[in-house]
């Protein structure tokens, strides 16, 4: 009896202490699971000195310090950087860093026939005749679906001894592949004594390794200097690398593709557009010296496929094309055109500012919002928009159009050449070659903005009784021979003319007239008015009647011609306009006074103000004026 209580007890304790156990282990196993839950993986830094050669990784995401600014990390090319630069000293020259530094995403690429040296971004980067390999440098933002390594491998400096007849182990940097026994002439490496040129045999490759033969040549011995350019001979590859193609430079333009990715075109007509964007790619020949491309597809919102500087080949280019998914959603070509001005030709995206920035707006029958002012907005912040309209409206189908006539109020020229319209996508193909044709034809790329195209231009002029009938007719002459040097129209540069004496009157606004035709007869009209010389209340005049409807982006220019001195006092009429942006031009004619026209005139009084000593020998200064009219305008961003 007591040995069965006994028992019992014992068994009780044994369930408890199990209990107890198995409570302890399950705290256990959940102390373990927060134990092991791993940390979100940190960016890898680096210094500033770090090569991107030594780093094999061939795409990855770092951190660079600040001070990588030095002219002592040396950078090789522009844009495209061979891997003997400094990661981060490459990124300042980019411009996707600054001197204090952050991350950035490096992807290697192949290596290039040469390399050009600039200066940029307070950095001066040395050119390379050729190089095994390349990287290009982008804003550290990881690409969705990619996984960056959180610790970077590096190349050990030097290789491990190879036994005969076998290949060597250690790392080698692509894309240079093993070659047979050569004799090799060393180069002295920079800093070393002189000494007499060696010769040494490279390891021969195991059949196995299926490695092709090269041809070496020899170098010459030599101490070179840094600043130009040379780098060591060991860093240099010995094989002789087939030409990298640096592009067409006969079509050097940054072409952006706005593809549309709605709903209604369809997966089989989304593939004919693919296998278009794929076929101009293959025409182009893309490189950093020639075309670059990059693609913005569209639906009810625009997201950017790839920036100019994504890829700089065109077989590249063609995988990347390949790739795209159709977004779906309505057909917003006007919003984004608004985020192709606003975003995509950055400097950062890969514009050069030296090429011209071409858009190219393919539509499937109509856009679904208005495209009228985004174009507008694009060509004034220097962009040329092509259109391409795939199957269009029908005219049972204008009806449901949101913008009637879209196509003539997008692009900047109704002649056709920025508008090509095709019947059916399975035509889609025989448009790959007028399109270039156009595209490529810089010289003929009117609607991205020049000195020629881009400004409102307000005359001001004085029509007191000193000057006299035949004068003013001379004057008006002056005004007709500048205006004819400028494209004209509602999106080109526009006119306006102010007379005035002791009062003022507006002869015609910027509005007034959109042909040059038009412009030269309204000026032939301008009556003689007679009176005195008001000059300041004139260019306050000219401020609030004529330039305060002057459009957003455009130039503003004022050119003032009187014959003598004001009765009014022109400094506050003139620090006024100099704040307002508008550049003025003061021209005097016989009695005007030289120290009114410096007033006048935008600093550099030099490059602004001109004196004629009589009115038959103002015709002399009009190529000044329009000549110095677009130095300034060169001298300025191009965008």
């Amino acid at each position: 009896m007591f040995m069965g209580i006994v028992v019992l007890t014992m068994k009780a304790s044994v369930i408890e202490m199990f209990l107890v156990l198995l409570a302890t282990g399950i705290h256990s196993n959940k102390d373990m699971t927060k134990k092991i839950k791993r940390p979100k993986l940190a960016v890898p830094q680096i210094n500033c000195d770090v090569k991107a050669g030594k780093i094999i990784n061939p795409e990855f995401v770092v951190k660079c310090p600040a001070g990588c600014q030095d002219p002592k990390y040396h950078v090789y090319g522009t844009d495209i950087y061979a891997s003997y630069s400094s990661v981060c000293g490459a990124a300042i020259h980019s411009g996707v860093l600054d001197n204090s530094g952050g991350k950035i995403l490096v992807r290697k690429v192949a290596g290039q026939s040469g390399y050009k040296g600039s200066y940029s971004n307070g950095v001066q980067s040395l050119s390379l005749p050729r190089w095994r390999e390349s990287f290009i440098v982008s804003e550290g933002k990881p690409q969705k679906g990619v996984t960056y390594p959180s610790a970077l491998t590096y190349s050990s400096t030097k290789s491990p001894p190879a036994k005969t007849g076998e290949a060597t182990k250690a790392y080698q940097k692509p894309p240079v592949p093993e070659t047979t026994a050569q004799p090799v002439t060393l180069m002295q490496v920079t800093g070393a004594p002189a000494t007499e040129a060696t010769h040494t045999s490279l390891p021969k490759p195991s059949p196995s390794t299926g490695s092709t033969t090269s041809s070496l040549r020899p170098q010459p011995v030599g101490h070179r200097s840094w600043e130009l350019g040379f780098v060591p001979k060991e860093e240099l590859s010995t094989q002789s690398l087939d030409p990298v193609s640096q592009g067409d430079a006969n079509c050097k333009v940054d072409l952006s593709f706005l593809i549309d990715g709605s709903s209604s075109i369809g997966k089989r007509r989304f593939r004919i557009q693919k296998q278009f964007l794929a076929d101009v790619a293959q025409a182009l020949d893309i490189g950093p010296g020639g075309p670059l491309m990059g693609v913005i597809q569209y639906g009810d919102n625009p997201a950017a496929q790839f920036n100019l500087r994504t890829h700089m080949n065109s077989q590249d280019l063609k995988t990347a094309i390949e790739k795209i998914t159709q977004r779906g959603g309505l057909s917003n070509a006007g919003r984004a055109i608004s985020y192709m001005t606003k975003n995509f030709f950055s400097k950062a995206n890969g514009n050069r500012g030296s090429a011209p920035n071409v858009a190219v707006v393919i539509v499937d029958g109509w856009p679904t919002d208005k495209v009228e002012e985004p174009s507008r907005f694009a060509r004034e912040s220097g962009i040329n928009i092509f259109f391409i309209t795939v199957e269009g409206a029908t005219e049972n189908e204008k009806q449901y159009m949101t913008e009637p006539n879209f196509l003539n109020k997008a692009v900047c020229r109704t002649n056709g050449f920025y508008s090509l319209s095709v019947q059916s996508w399975f035509s889609l193909h025989k448009t790959v070659q007028p399109l270039l044709k156009r595209v490529c034809d810089t010289d003929r790329l009117a609607c991205s903005k020049t000195c020629w195209n881009s400004a409102d231009i307000g005359f001001v002029i004085d029509g007191s009784s000193s000057v006299g009938t035949g004068n003013f007719r001379t004057v008006l002459q002056f005004v007709a021979n500048i205006s004819k040097a400028f494209e004209i129209s509602e999106t080109d540069t526009r006119i306006g003319v102010v007379q005035y004496t002791y009062e003022q009157r507006l002869e015609f606004g910027f509005d007034d007239y959109t042909t040059k035709s038009d412009i030269l007869n309204a000026i032939n009209r301008v009556g003689y008015w007679s009176g005195g010389t008001s000059t300041g209340a004139a260019i306050n005049y000219a401020l609030e009647q004529l330039f305060k409807k002057s459009k957003p982006n455009k130039r503003k220019l004022m050119i003032l011609i009187t014959d003598g001195r004001s009765y009014d006092d022109v400094r506050i009429p003139a620090m006024v306009a100099h704040h307002k942006g508008v550049i003025t031009y003061a021209i005097g004619v016989a009695w005007a006074a030289q120290d009114e026209l410096e007033v006048i005139a935008t600093h550099p009084a030099s490059d602004h103000s001109f004196f004629v000593d009589e009115f038959d020998n103002l015709h002399r200064f009009v190529p000044k004026v329009i000549q110095n009219i677009c130095t300034e305008f060169n001298s300025q961003p191009r965008n």
